[in-house]
């Protein structure tokens, strides 16, 4: 994803201005300035990628430490961010080198968009644009998630997922569409507790079956005292014909 960057103040700007968009807490410029870690991260990572892209990795890197140290968001300066990016809480997030994010995108705390290879090269994901990641939710591989797609809290993604698509569950499984829905990046659907429980809908789904099944047998069933029944089950077996 090769992005022209625009001016590190108008990226500042956007980065500060999406906050309020996406957090209901937030209530003045100086606290989120000054109490966001999150916003911390993203900020002084646009300082850090500026000097990773101009050779200068040490000082990145040694940039993107101290922020590490400071916040407790490590995103390696290589990673490429799109605009108005926000991490709430933070705690925890980790964002490898060649990840590639698009704008709008959200992501909570936890969340680690790795890697599943020791080779150079492309090995962390890429996510498009309007995408929420929630909390503790791992993502991992050089895969890709389109524009809009939105992961339930503690998913682990390997495989591409298409645009305006949920996904849950370990290892992640698409659940639910959004073709349909009125998706606006600035105010994501946080409704979490309206995504589907996988595993409770499969275990519900093994019980009716589970149930079909022993109606089945019970309905096969013959009394043991009928005696019609008990020679024709033993005939059957010696292969005799009765």
């Amino acid at each position: 994803m090769t992005r022209r960057l625009p001016s590190l103040f108008a990226e500042w700007r956007e980065d500060v201005n999406c906050v309020f968009d996406r957090d209901p807490a937030a209530r003045t410029r100086f606290e989120v300035l000054t109490t966001y870690p999150g916003l911390h991260a993203i900020l002084i990572h646009r300082i850090s990628h500026r000097l990773w892209r101009r050779g200068f990795f040490y000082a990145a890197r040694f940039l993107a430490f101290l922020v590490r140290l400071w916040t407790n968001i490590d995103i390696h300066p290589g990673a490429t961010i799109g605009r108005r990016f926000f991490i709430d809480h933070g705690a925890g997030v980790v964002i490898g080198e060649t990840a590639e994010i698009g704008d709008d995108v959200t992501l909570y705390h936890g969340v680690t968009l790795g890697g599943t290879s020791w080779n150079k090269g492309k090995r962390h994901p890429t996510l498009g644009d309007g995408v929420l990641v929630g909390a503790g939710a791992k993502i991992l591989g050089p895969i890709t998630l389109g524009d809009n797609v939105r992961v339930g809290a503690n998913s682990v993604v390997v495989k591409d997922v298409p645009a305006n698509r949920t996904v849950v569950g370990i290892p992640g499984r698409i659940v639910q569409s959004r073709d349909r829905a009125t998706v606006n990046p600035k105010r994501p659907d946080l409704d979490h507790n309206n995504i589907p429980d996988v595993v409770n809908q499969t275990i519900s789904e093994m019980m009716t079956r589970i149930e079909s099944l022993e109606k089945l047998v019970a309905a096969m069933r013959r009394p043991e005292n009928d005696s019609r029944y008990i020679v024709r089950t033993v005939g059957n077996m010696r292969g005799q014909r009765i």
